[in-house]
């Protein structure tokens, strides 16, 4: 039985205080239950937060030379684990392991209290992890299973957005694209979805999405054309230090609203180019009502046959740029927004022709 949706990824960072932070002060997650010295982990201190249907785990070492150590040091503020649920966790992990992954952790009894399941760990892309816990109803049991947990006391932020996981995006090296969406068909049942090759100006990326059969789990995978002028693919894998998550994307119902209440919370989103929004009616004729609100608020817009989407990307909040994030709103479209990436480019040289005049 393949995985059914992704359970939590997991953050390791080098101040948890602060990262959680940043995400409970800024995105409006909530914070769900802590790890630490009190709960019997002394390795490393950990908070679960929720916002919406996403769920986020922050960790930070206490003992140098730990896993969690080793990994900020390698990579930076990062996601180290992305955890998938699964009906049955012996069957996914054995179908992970016949198709190549690495066995991390055998099948075992979960270690917090009063929880009688199992989970193991694979692994995955470049040093991320997945592991897999037992699927179930109760939000509260697709926590990490590796530790204890002392659960807080319910609570939610009305301000803020309220998301799903649209996807996740993942930064490979040169090369290794074909390979890694055939080893997630093989070992995880997430097919081939959709691919792009992308130019821009002299720079190049290849991308080869994958996802399972109800669309829980999306990844869309990128690698750098390194025939081409190095771009932000190869920026990424150099300061992550080789593959990674480079950004999470978050779903929402109402991007305008939710940018301008982020905003107000002192989220920095990237800035887009007047010009962009100058050659958008072109791009997305039936939105001319809508572009005030696009450019007030920085939200690009882009189409497909099934209809259109609008989104926009947060800055990086960890030291080395290692993880962004990204909201979405989809009206029908089943793509990524690529054409966005074209369009920057050709609004940015729109606008330093007309400076140079």
């Amino acid at each position: 039985m393949p995985p059914s949706a992704i359970a939590y990824a997991e953050l390791y960072v080098t101040d948890a205080r602060d990262a959680a932070g940043f995400l409970i002060d800024s995105l409006g997650f909530v914070p769900l239950a802590v790890a630490g010295p009190a709960t019997g982990t002394h390795d490393r201190r950990s908070t679960v937060l929720r916002s919406g249907e996403v769920t986020l785990v922050v960790t930070e070492a206490l003992q140098p030379g730990t896993a969690v150590a080793r990994h900020v040091e390698e990579h930076g503020d990062s996601i180290a684990d992305i955890a998938f649920a699964c009906d049955d966790v012996r069957s996914c992990f054995d179908r992970a392991v016949l198709a190549g992954a690495t066995a991390l952790q055998q099948p075992a009894p979960s270690l917090r209290r009063g929880q009688d399941t199992w989970f193991a760990a694979v692994s995955g892309f470049g040093d991320v992890r997945h592991t897999l816990i037992a699927a179930t109803g109760d939000r509260t049991g697709q926590l990490p299973p590796d530790r204890d947990w002392a659960l807080l006391p319910t609570a939610t932020d009305p301000a803020a957005p309220r998301p799903a996981l649209d996807h996740v995006a993942v930064c490979l090296e040169a090369g290794t694209l074909r390979r890694t969406a055939e080893f997630y068909e093989a070992a995880f049942d997430m097919p081939f979805y959709s691919s792009e090759y992308i130019e821009v100006g002299d720079q190049a990326m290849d991308s080869i999405v994958v996802r399972n059969a109800d669309g829980g789990i999306t990844f869309t995978l990128i690698e750098p054309d390194d025939t081409r002028v190095p771009g932000q693919i190869n920026q990424f894998l150099n300061a992550h230090n080789g593959p990674g998550v480079q950004h999470m994307a978050f779903l929402v119902d109402d991007i305008v609203g939710s940018v301008r209440a982020l905003g107000d919370r002192g989220v920095a989103f990237l800035h887009t180019p007047g010009a962009y929004y100058d050659l958008l009616t072109d791009r997305v004729s039936d939105m001319a009502d809508a572009i005030a609100d696009l450019r007030e608020t920085n939200v690009l817009a882009d189409r497909d046959e099934w209809g259109y989407l609008l989104q926009i990307f947060t800055r990086s909040p960890y030291p080395r740029g290692t993880l962004f994030y990204e909201y979405i709103q989809r009206n029908g479209a089943r793509g990524f927004g690529s054409s966005n990436i074209k369009a920057l480019y050709e609004a940015v040289e729109r606008e330093r022709e007309v400076a140079g005049r």
